[in-house]
């Protein structure tokens, strides 16, 4: 099977480089049913960055809105997931390579059940190029996956995650 890659908005917040910021961050969003299909945090200086892929963009900044949060975007980044088989993230960046497009940065992870998940950034300048390369026809904003089986991060025990 093909890998599925969606031109996704992502937001952004600094916090306190301290345990348990992300930890408030997501408890917050879990308490408010906001579903995210991706999460990165890591250190910025003497603070950390929360980067933030909501399903629903609308519903997520006003939860921020509402916490309080200085949040940034949105802006764009990629989701991508696919079948995990040896070499399929060097397949799809080699799709950016060839464009000469520079990737900002990526996080990839195995998902379980032989599936893999990537969230990637490129530059703004470059993000309709990049979408060109990867396949993606019209970069269309990001809208919520029709309802069927599975959930996000935070969806109920009873039906496993998606991401």
């Amino acid at each position: 099977m093909a890998e599925t890659i969606k031109l996704v908005d992502y937001f952004y917040t600094e916090t306190p480089d301290k345990p348990g910021e992300a930890a408030r961050a997501l408890n917050q969003l879990r308490e408010s049913r906001i579903n995210l299909l991706a999460f990165s945090g890591f250190p910025k200086g003497k603070r950390s960055q929360l980067d933030f892929i909501p399903e629903d963009p609308a519903a997520f900044k006003a939860v921020a809105k509402q916490a309080r949060w200085k949040l940034k975007g949105p802006k764009k980044g990629f989701l991508i997931q696919g079948d995990d088989r040896i070499g399929a993230l060097a397949d799809v960046l080699s799709k950016l390579a060839t464009a000469k497009i520079n990737i900002t940065a990526t996080d990839a992870v195995c998902a379980g059940a032989n599936r893999y998940g990537v969230i990637l950034w490129v530059k703004p300048r470059d993000v309709k190029r990049a979408a060109k390369a990867l396949g993606i026809v019209a970069a269309a904003p990001s809208a919520p996956p029709p309802p069927g089986p599975g959930g996000g991060m935070y969806a109920p025990a009873s039906r496993p995650a998606r991401m």
